[in-house]
This record gives C-alpha cells, sequence and structure tokens, in this order.
C-alpha cells in the first residue's frame, strides 16, 4: 500500500522539549549583506510552528570543521515574534546554541530577527566581509527549529550590494535588482551551500556537461581575475584528472567558490556541490611563486567523493547540534592530502618536481620535526579539532596537532606502493578510489563508510592484513615517521644548501623564511620567531616563539644575513651569535652549529622501481 509521507515531514519529534514541531510550509530566510561598511549581515526568519516549548538551534558543530565552531559570539540584537508580539526567550545554561521559548496558543509562525556581527579584525574571527566580496555561510545566520536537519526545509534569499554578482551551488530561483532568491532545500543542503559574491566577479567554465563544473572567482581588483588560457588549462585538467580516477561524479554541478585577497581571510573548506577557497591575490598574476597554494583546489575537489558522498559512519549525525566523532579523518583528511597532491601533479598545475620537492617538505616534517609521536599516537590527533580550534600551538613538533593530514598522506603512499608491489604493478589506490569512493556514478546522497569498509575495499584489491597494517600506524607510539611507501616508492628524504622552488613559494606565501632544517627556526618578516623545532640546535639554546631575532653576528637581522651566518660557520672556529628580545628583556646566545643551511629534497634510491613518477602519471586524455 502507498503510504504518504507527509505525515512524517510534518511532525518532527523534539526530544529536548517533548514538543512537536509542525513543518506544513518551509522557513523562510532573508539575509541582507549590503552594509559593506559596517560589515552587518542582517538576518529575518519566518518559521512554521505549533503552540508549545520550543527550542531555537544555532548550528554548533559544522562539516568541514570537524568540531563545535558556530561563531555564536557573533549574534547581536535577537528578537522573536509570534502574533505580532515580542516573545521572551532564555538561553540554555548548559547549551549556549540553544535559545528556548514558549509558543502562545495561536501561532503558527514566528518572526526572528537578529544581525550577524562579522569580524571586523584578525584576531576576532575569520574576516568574511570587505568592501569588494562577502563569504556567506548560511550556518551562520540561521536559527533552526530542533529536529533533523534532513526533514526542515528552506527558502533563502539574500540581497546583495548593488552591482554584485553571486555565485553559489544553490540554484537561484531568480534575481530582481539585487535580490537574489533560491530554490527551496533542505537544511543540510543549505548550509552545504555556502555563497561568495563581489564586486570584482568572473565565473570561468571548466567542464559544460552534463554535470558541469565551475570556477566562480571575486577579487580585490579586477585585473587579478586575468587567467591566462595555459592557467585554465591546468584547473579543467584537474576536473578530468579526477574524472579519471574516481570514474563519478556525484554532484548535479560543482561550483568553486574561490577568493583572490589580501583582506579577506584564507579557507579550503569542503561541501559536497562547492568548496570555499581563498588565497593571495598573486595566484594567476605571479604564477611562478605561488605554486605553493595550488594543491588547494584539487584538495578541496577531492572532498566531494572523500568525505562528503562517501561519508564517515559517526559524522552522519541527526542535525548540526550533534556532537560529530573524528575517528575516521585519517581517511577523510589524510587520503584527501595524498589525492590533493597526486592530482595537482596530473593536472599540471604543479610539475612532478615540484610535487616530490612538496612530499620532501612533508616528510621531512614527519621524520625530523615530530617527536610527539613518542607519547601521542596519530589516531588521538583526530581529535585535535574539538581540543584546539586551530589555534597555534607552542610546540606542535611536541604537543601534534592534526597530523592525521600529513602522517595521514604518508600512510596512504605506503598503501598505494604496498598495492603496487602486491600486484605485481597491476593494481593500486587508484584502483581503491574508483571502487571505494566511485560507487553508484550519480548519487548525491551520503553514503556511510566504517574502517571494516576500508579494510574490506582494500582486501578486493589485494589480499593482505590491512586491519592490522592500519592499526598498527594508527595506534603505535613510537619515533618513526611512516616511511616505508617512500623507500618502495624509489626515492629516500635528503638535503641541500640551497632552497627548492616548493620552499621558495611557501616561503613567499607565509612571508616567512625557513631554517628548519638547519638552526630549526622559522622567522617571520620582522624577526619573530613563528616556530622553533623541538630537540633543534635553536630548541637547545633556549630559543622559542614569542623571541624575536633582533641581530646575528653583531649586525641586525635580515633573512640573507642570517643564511650567510650559517654558511660562514662551515669554516669558522666561533659560533653563530643571535642577539634576541622576549618581552621587556634582551639576551645574546651562541649557537655552536656547523652544518650550514639545509633544505630537503628527494633523492632516488639506485636500483629500486621508480614508482613515485607512475604515481604522478597524468591518467586522463
Amino acid at each position: 500500500m502507498n503510504r504518504s509521507p507527509l505525515p512524517r515531514l510534518a511532525l518532527l519529534f523534539t526530544a529536548y522539549t517533548g514538543s512537536l514541531f509542525a513543518a506544513p510550509a518551509p522557513i523562510q530566510l532573508q539575509v541582507d549583506v549590503s552594509d559593506t561598511q559596517r560589515r552587518l549581515f542582517r538576518v529575518e526568519e519566518t518559521i512554521p510552528v505549533q503552540a508549545g516549548p520550543l527550542s531555537l538551534l544555532y548550528p554548533e558543530w559544522l562539516p568541514g570543521n570537524h568540531a563545535p565552531r558556530g561563531p555564536i559570539e557573533a549574534l547581536a540584537g535577537l528578537r522573536i515574534e509570534g502574533g505580532g508580539q515580542a516573545l521572551a526567550w532564555t538561553r540554555d545554561p548548559l547549551d549556549m546554541y540553544r535559545f528556548r521559548l514558549l509558543v502562545p496558543d495561536g501561532v503558527s509562525e514566528l518572526k526572528v530577527r537578529f544581525d550577524y556581527a562579522t569580524p571586523m579584525l584578525r584576531e576576532q574571527g575569520r574576516i568574511v566581509a570587505t568592501p569588494e566580496m562577502i563569504g556567506l555561510q548560511w550556518n551562520t545566520v540561521l536559527l533552526y527549529p530542533e529536529g533533523a536537519a534532513r526533514e526542515l526545509r528552506v527558502e533563502p534569499s539574500i540581497r546583495l550590494p548593488t552591482g554584485w554578482q553571486q555565485a553559489s551551488a544553490l540554484p537561484a530561483r531568480d534575481r530582481e535588482g539585487d535580490l537574489v532568491r533560491f530554490a527551496n532545500v533542505d537544511l543540510d543542503t543549505l548550509i552545504d551551500s555556502p555563497l561568495f559574491a563581489g564586486r570584482y566577479f568572473r565565473q570561468y567554465t571548466l567542464d559544460a556537461g552534463a554535470r558541469p563544473v565551475y570556477l566562480n572567482m571575486v577579487a580585490d581588483a579586477p585585473y587579478q581575475l586575468d587567467a591566462k588560457p595555459e592557467q585554465l588549462a591546468a584547473h579543467a585538467r584537474l576536473v578530468r584528472e579526477a574524472d579519471a580516477l574516481f570514474r563519478s561524479r556525484h554532484f548535479e554541478r560543482y561550483d568553486f567558490l574561490f577568493a583572490l585577497s589580501d583582506a579577506f581571510s584564507g579557507i579550503g573548506l569542503e561541501h559536497h556541490r562547492s568548496s570555499e577557497n581563498a588565497l593571495p591575490p598573486n595566484y594567476f598574476s605571479d604564477w611562478d611563486k605561488a605554486g605553493a597554494g595550488r594543491s588547494l583546489l584539487p584538495h578541496e575537489y577531492v572532498h566531494s567523493w572523500n568525505g562528503k558522498f562517501r561519508r564517515p559512519a559517526d559524522q552522519v549525525v541527526a542535525n548540526h547540534n550533534t556532537p560529530l566523532q573524528n575517528s575516521l579523518l585519517w581517511v577523510y583528511e589524510g587520503q584527501t592530502t595524498y589525492w590533493g597532491n597526486v592530482l595537482a601533479a596530473r593536472s599540471g598545475l604543479w610539475s612532478a618536481d615540484f610535487a616530490r620537492e612538496a612530499l620532501a617538505q612533508l616528510v621531512a616534517t614527519q621524520a625530523l620535526a615530530r617527536p610527539g609521536r613518542l607519547w601521542r599516537p596519530l589516531i588521538d590527533t583526530t581529535n585535535q579539532p574539538i581540543l584546539t580550534p586551530r589555534r597555534p600551538l607552542s610546540w606542535p613538533g611536541w604537543q601534534r596537532g592534526e597530523d592525521y593530514y600529513t602522517e595521514g598522506a604518508l600512510i596512504w603512499l605506503d598503501v598505494d606502493t604496498r598495492l603496487r608491489e602486491l600486484s605485481r604493478e597491476k593494481k593500486s589506490l587508484d584502483d581503491f578510489a574508483a571502487g571505494f569512493f566511485g560507487v553508484e556514478d550519480g548519487r548525491v546522497e551520503a553514503l556511510p563508510y566504517s574502517f571494516e569498509d576500508v579494510v574490506a575495499a582494500l582486501n578486493r584489491i589485494a589480499p593482505y592484513d590491512w586491519a592490522g597494517f592500519l592499526k598498527d600506524k594508527l595506534h603505535r607510539s613510537s619515533e618513526d615517521a611512516p616511511l616505508d611507501g617512500l623507500a618502495r616508492a624509489g626515492w629516500k628524504l635528503s638535503f641541500a644548501p640551497e632552497p627548492t622552488a616548493f620552499v621558495k613559494s611557501n616561503e613567499e606565501r607565509n612571508k616567512n623564511k625557513d631554517f628548519s632544517w638547519s638552526l630549526g627556526v622559522v622567522v617571520g618578516k620582522d624577526g619573530a620567531l613563528e616556530d622553533v623545532l623541538w630537540g633543534s640546535p635553536a630548541f637547545a639554546a633556549g630559543l622559542s616563539k614569542g623571541d624575536t631575532l633582533l641581530s646575528v653576528n653583531g649586525r641586525s637581522y635580515s633573512a640573507d644575513l642570517l643564511r650567510q651566518a650559517l654558511i660562514d660557520a662551515q669554516k669558522n672556529t666561533q659560533p653563530i651569535e643571535l642577539i634576541l628580545k622576549n618581552l621587556d628583556r634582551w639576551r645574546t646566545v651562541r649557537i655552536d652549529y656547523r652544518e650550514g643551511p639545509r633544505y630537503p629534497r628527494l633523492e632516488r634510491l639506485a636500483g629500486t622501481p621508480d614508482r613515485l613518477s607512475a604515481i604522478l602519471r597524468p591518467r586522463a586524455n
């Protein structure tokens, strides 16, 4: 017998309050972002309700953040009306994201108004509004009735500054002047479909097929949007290389949202049908120097398959105020880091040499700058987004941060090369990607997975004790980084006195100088020490973050002077003398270091197959 789904959709049980929430009509959400001077987003919602106790929730646990980081502190001016009267509300003292109220008899809808006060300064949070562009994450401008988010419907609209253009994975229903109305969508889809808008906007079509892919860009100035044909061709090849890898698309369309700006804060955040990306404005105009950032778009694009379509089972929850669990981030983020770098090379966004240089930096960091591996296993780092919402650490090597990205990538290099070895080069991690992430081409609904699913998929490619292998990598505490995959790929870590192109690009991007593998410091543009490697010569001399380097061998600090001091110390008998300032204290330290400048690179292992070059080789026609 056919049964209508309407009763299930119309009545959502609210366990906390014991009330029933009626949803016969979608929530009407209107957002005005036109105040670029004060950078306030004005919000008005119309929410269908029934009489009785009700909890309105501000989204707390955000997909892609892996943590409870909904910016509740930016909500201001909250006013709730029902039947033309202001209704009293109280914040739950044990849950700052929950607003309780009582809906009077006869009231069938609430009018909810508030402002989202976007950060004006970087110390307040991520800058999402400038005079030239805005980035709107719908979760920041939304209160929703408690219940299963996927059952709630929302009809959103946005008022833009005069003449601005916008892009989003949400289909626009119509535009009237600067007011853009979008189609009715479920709450999950809304929150997973952010919007970028700007005074200077350009859209490039990377693939015009039945399930198209677009590159949507906003910038500080119009010339920053100019891309050369060969630069766009590399981005279009990225789409084709992802097709060759996953052999599927799990979206109706995909939109790269891409900001090129010094004022708008950097971001790389995945969504199922889109991604939020922001890099410095020289991305196209200074192509050779901007190379280090060009793995960002491949990384976020891979997430459409890994993390969004195939989603860890412990991240499939009822709504955005239910805690997520991060136990599989070494797959979600670790394998995405691996594929993001590989696709950057296969597409031509990186050269193969540049990709090897990036891998050398990753390997050096994990092999030489993560002594915290002695006490903290990799699996525990998946809790890091919850422990410290990406705040800088005093001693990242000893404390360990989100190493499931980079050490996770080395584990997947090990898996890839092991699959190739076991199958006599007939199978690889490409086959895992197609068989695990590429199933059910065209399906958009998330397909959850578990650890056991990952193991089973690997065993279908090449039988092995994958469960034991992965558990050992994830749970052991050891000083040894997982470098077996690098050796099996035919390469080893080495050092040379000159920085690689990757190191130079990374320094340009971060506005610092990297002396990690010699003295053991990273120095900012004003001499401030941004990092001191645990166990390095600088560490042994007592240097730490918070120090500012003022002088090298009696002369005012410059990066060139410090580099020359490293060179001279190879033949001088005197140690390197540094003057440092910390708070109001000055001190002189002497470091007896004799090995000169050192920068990581990869070196071929003689007599071994070059599997790394095979991994980086393009696949698409």
